[in-house]
């Protein structure tokens, strides 16, 4: 039997997926303000300010943190640091991790790369209009890096399949038409796969 995980970013379009539900069905990687509402089985974050407001509640303490390497954090216990750091926004980090932990298949949630709103200009996160998060009539941040990022993951690994879960607005970056080893299903056909309706 295939081994199967599970990255899950903040797009919105992961919003309809009860992730409790993927408990048990494979290692879950989550990414930044994911702990404010599920625990996953690692949580990645290496940007600063999430890594003070992790550490203020503690909860490296509590699930697995990976981050990059600071001097800012020499003095908080619990975190894990990267070595060598890869430098990556933490979606593509997390995915990467995924990769090496040896999962067959890898799902992605939450990866949408284009904002919302008219002509996608808007933040597309679950946490925008939170503390440390862009409000949500803020500009969208470009996705080039995120893009790159996911598909060097792709290339260094061919052997694992990877399937993003695309939601609703189905914006597939015509760059990942390059990758055998990536495909695209849509919400429901993700809940019809793992029965989590």
């Amino acid at each position: 039997m295939k081994k199967k995980s599970f990255v899950i970013g903040n797009g919105l379009s992961r919003k309809s997926i009860d992730l409790e539900k993927l408990k048990g069905k494979g290692f879950i990687y989550g990414c930044n303000a994911l702990y404010r509402d599920f625990n996953p089985d690692y949580l990645i974050a290496v940007d600063t300010k999430m890594i003070l407001e992790l550490n203020k509640a503690g909860y490296q303490h509590k699930v697995p943190v990976w981050t990059n390497p600071n001097k800012s954090f020499n003095k908080f216990n619990g975190f894990n640091f990267f070595n060598p750091p890869k430098g990556w926004s933490s979606g593509p980090t997390a995915l990467h991790m995924a990769s090496e932990h040896g999962a067959d298949e890898i799902y992605i949630l939450g990866f949408d790369y284009v904002g919302t709103g008219d002509n996608n200009t808007l933040v597309n996160n679950v946490y925008s209009d939170s503390f440390n998060y862009k409000k949500s009539r803020d500009r969208a941040t470009y996705y080039g890096n995120w893009l790159k990022q996911t598909m060097t993951v792709c290339q260094k690994f061919p052997k694992k399949r990877y399937i993003r879960v695309t939601g609703d607005n189905l914006f597939v970056p015509k760059e990942f038409s390059r990758l055998s080893n990536l495909e695209h299903i849509s919400t429901e056909d993700f809940k019809k796969t793992f029965e989590i309706f």
